[in-house]
């Protein structure tokens, strides 16, 4: 409402115009995505699934850079909820290690296929680059630079 007070006289700055330029189905795919999130914690499933993860493969190292690589299929921001819900903040301070290594992890590995990460996403709408172009091209360069990462991260800080 303050934006449209303010750019009363200058119609492409006002909200209304600026929603017509918005790509809905990228905001309510997202969304969608947040909202199943909560529901797989809300339904105990995530807690689960780390007790299983703990259980079976114990190191959060790996289950970090594995998460990373699922990135890459499934949207970073979900993946990165699910990890917020996965392992309780009380545990693992912000500012620990493994939300250090999460960050990376999961933010590059949504880029080693176009549909792993928002920008990806929105950027297959809008400049209609293919899955296939973008697999053959980017996506064994992305894994290259992942993998040395993670490699680097491995090395400073275990």
């Amino acid at each position: 409402v303050f934006t449209d007070l303010i750019h009363q006289q200058r119609h492409f700055l006002r909200v209304p115009h600026i929603l017509t330029r918005v790509d809905i189905s990228s905001v309510l795919f997202f969304l969608g995505i947040l909202l199943a999130v909560a529901a797989l914690q809300a339904a105990g499933i995530l807690d689960s699934l780390t007790l299983w993860m703990d259980q079976y493969i114990g190191s959060k190292e790996i289950i970090v850079s594995t998460m990373g690589v699922a990135s890459a299929i499934i949207d970073n921001v979900p993946l990165t909820a699910a990890l917020m819900g996965m392992y309780d903040l009380s545990r693992y301070p912000v500012d620990s290690k493994l939300w250090e290594m999460a960050a990376y992890c999961v933010g590059t590995g949504g880029s080693l296929l176009i549909i792993g990460s928002a920008a990806g996403v929105v950027v297959m709408g809008m400049e209609k680059i293919s899955f296939s172009w973008y697999l053959k091209r980017i996506s064994f360069p992305a894994l290259i630079g992942y993998l040395a990462g993670v490699g680097l991260f491995l090395i400073l800080y275990r």
